[in-house]
């Protein structure tokens, strides 16, 4: 009964698998990340291709959607991949197809009765194992993530000369992708029987995203970030994360990070008013800032002194004694602001002019009009001119009667003094024009 079991399994297998399969996939969902590849038996159910097992016989045409990847594995070994839409042709002879190979009936039915007898020997079945796979490489969304402890961020101001870790809590989502099947395939879902869903691994990749919060907003803040400008940043998030994950993720499951989405982040009560109090003790620091912040607590002080319930005399007393208290301070506060602003109003040259003129023959630190050591006179300043109402200028109009300047295009030389020259060069000693 074995032997004839076995015989009539060989031979309707075998009669099964000729016709030529036509696999197709339909839109994988967002929520499974692999699938296997069925037959596709036609509408109304008219195909006869309705048995069979797992194997893919020569000359079977392959479906592949936009978004989805497509593996063959044969006998537990990845043998085609291919991720490019389109339809294709099986063209292995590892299930010969009497609808593809052989030319007459007799080499034909060669191709049965090798293909029973081999069947024969594995007791009816097949004898091998050909699966097609579809992987959904589209980019999966929604995935939710939130510290439930905070996490340590380095805060660095420059401006005030701030370098402190503190704490803050993030919340948001991200989306990730398969951006290399075989890797998922050999260390992931394996050789699933109907399809993998993303509800598997999504919690251990939460748990991975939240670890590597940490190293990444490290590197984020050494970009000069503040906690407060994640949300502004999140693709420079995306890119750390990948970096950091990428032995985890990339180089053993085949996964990226796409997009890492900040929708709340905030730091403890403590470490947000222990910054807050730094900024403004820095910007206090300036006199505009000090002064102004006097005015301003000075004309508080007034309304509150108006409003004084022992009468407004007697607040104005005491707001006079607080002056006579601070004036000292204040007044010092102003003195610098006015010195301050003689430093900026002071002319550019004046440093210059301190510093004296140097004659042709090397002789610094002249004051006057002629050179202490050999009687030189000072050169012109370049580019003067005499109006013919007899005021020295500098400019293009004259500063006393408004007379433009004659033959602008001519200079005087500041060596020799010769006047009138128009080129690159001194018509009378030859030096180059200043």
């Amino acid at each position: 009964m074995g032997l004839i079991k076995a015989a009539l399994g060989a031979i309707g297998g075998t009669l099964a698998d000729q016709w030529k399969d036509y696999f197709y996939c339909e839109s994988i969902p967002n929520d499974t990340l692999v699938v296997i590849g069925k037959r596709h038996g036609g509408s109304q159910g008219r195909s006869s291709n309705t048995s069979g097992e797992n194997i893919i016989t020569n000359g079977s045409k392959l479906v592949v959607n936009d978004g989805q990847c497509m593996i063959i594995v044969d006998d537990g070994k990845v043998a085609e991949v291919c991720a490019e839409p389109g339809n294709y042709t099986y063209d292995k002879n590892s299930a010969a197809s009497v609808f593809v190979n052989g030319s007459t009936i007799m080499e034909k039915f060669a191709i049965l009765t090798e293909e029973i007898g081999r069947r024969f020997s594995f007791g009816g079945a097949p004898g091998k194992d050909q699966r097609i796979y579809y992987f959904n490489i589209k980019e999966i969304t929604g995935n939710k993530y939130g510290t439930a402890s905070p996490v340590p961020f380095r805060v660095v101001d420059r401006n005030i000369g701030l370098d402190v870790d503190i704490s803050i809590r993030c919340f948001g989502e991200y989306s990730y992708r398969i951006i290399d099947p075989i890797k998922f395939y050999g260390n992931v879902c394996g050789n699933v029987t109907e399809e993998y869903k993303r509800e598997q691994i999504d919690s251990q990749l939460k748990t991975e995203l939240l670890t590597a919060l940490q190293p990444a907003f490290a590197k984020i803040s050494e970009m000069g970030i503040r906690y407060s400008a994640l949300p502004a940043h999140t693709m420079e998030i995306a890119e750390v994360l990948n970096q950091v994950l990428d032995q985890k993720w990339g180089q053993l499951r085949g996964i990226e990070v796409v997009s890492f989405g900040v929708s709340n982040v905030n730091a403890s009560e403590e470490d947000e008013k222990m910054i807050k109090d730094l900024q403004r003790t820095k910007a206090l620091s300036s006199p505009d800032m000090m002064a102004a912040n006097y005015v301003a607590s000075n004309a508080e002080a007034q309304k509150m002194a108006a409003s004084n319930s022992a009468g407004a005399m007697t607040g104005f007393m005491g707001m006079g004694m607080a002056n006579m208290q601070g004036g000292g301070n204040i007044n010092s506060v102003f003195d610098m602001i006015g010195r301050s602003q003689q430093q900026q109003n002071q002319p550019a040259n004046q440093n210059q002019k301190s510093e004296g003129w140097t004659c042709s023959k090397g002789h610094t630190g002249n004051k006057g009009k002629f050179c202490a050591e050999c009687g030189e006179p000072k050169p012109a300043p370049v580019g003067e001119w005499q109006c013919e109402c007899g005021t020295k200028n500098l400019g293009k109009f004259c500063s006393e009667c408004g007379k433009p300047r004659p033959n602008s295009d001519e200079w005087t030389c500041s060596s020799c003094g010769h006047e009138g020259n128009k080129g690159k060069f001194c018509a009378e000693c030859g030096k180059a024009k200043n």
